[in-house]
């Protein structure tokens, strides 16, 4: 399917998967929304790649934690295009604490990462979807994470967010076909500077990407380029495809 002229949100795209995701789209024509909540330089930077490719863009600094900001984006973006297409709830956050660990996590943990990973995704979603059903092929794609079908990652908390996320994905699809298709992606390891941070120094960083790539089946580790082409496919490609919850983790997941 052409994606010229279309209009894409993306959240949480400043940097790592959502700019890869930024980029990969505006490549194929489809206009961009930018989406950060304090990462601006980047931002900026995402922009200026995706005018590059001849599209038009709109940077929009929102906490996508807040319904109000939510309503916001969309409201700039049908302001701008008189149109959403496509949704890309990429936000994402997450407390590192072993899952062993109860006394770990608090209430404010659970109630933080709930809101950026899951009520953020049902927010955007809520606002973008008369804009969506108004087109001829409305897609919305869920980052997810392996966390969420395995119970590991950072955190129980950030594993029980993303379960929730998976199960959201498919209530909406059945509840938003068959105007708008809506899937998820759950990845595994992606090498950005999220994991960088997360791990807290490069030489972990550097030992988690040798971990992963001995240990999967595809001895590989995804960048947020490998990632995004599947997110482009569901955008632009899986016409007759919704409610999936694909794993792209290079089979970590059988590990």
């Amino acid at each position: 399917m052409d994606i010229t002229g279309q209009v894409a949100i993306i959240m949480g795209s400043s940097s790592g998967l959502g700019a890869a995701t930024a980029l990969q789209l505006a490549a194929k024509g489809c206009n961009v929304v930018i989406n950060y909540s304090r990462n601006e330089k980047d931002a900026k930077e995402t922009q200026a790649a995706c005018e590059a490719e001849g599209v038009e863009t709109l940077l929009v600094q929102a906490d996508v934690g807040d319904d109000a900001a939510c309503r916001r984006m969309v409201a700039e973006t049908v302001a701008k295009w008189g149109r959403i297409d496509s949704l890309v709830n990429n936000a994402g956050t997450t407390k590192y604490v072993k899952h062993d660990d109860l006394e770990g996590l608090t209430p404010e943990d659970f109630e933080h990462i709930f809101r950026i990973n899951v009520f953020s995704v049902y927010q955007m979603i809520r606002a973008a979807t008369p804009h969506l059903k108004a087109g001829d092929n409305g897609s919305v794609v869920n980052i997810s994470s392996i966390a969420g079908i395995t119970a590991g990652g950072s955190s129980v908390a950030y594993a029980a967010s993303k379960g929730a996320l998976n199960v959201m994905t498919q209530s909406l699809a059945r509840a938003l076909a068959p105007e708008i298709r809506v899937n998820a992606i759950c990845p595994g390891f992606i090498g950005t500077r999220w994991w960088r941070d997360g791990l807290g120094s490069d030489e972990k960083y550097q030992a988690r990407v040798r971990s992963v790539e001995q240990n999967s089946p595809l001895q590989h580790a995804n960048t947020p380029e490998e990632v995004a082409e599947t997110v482009v496919w569901f955008v632009e490609g899986a016409r007759w495809v919704t409610g999936e919850t694909l794993l792209v983790d290079c089979g970590n997941h059988l590990v």
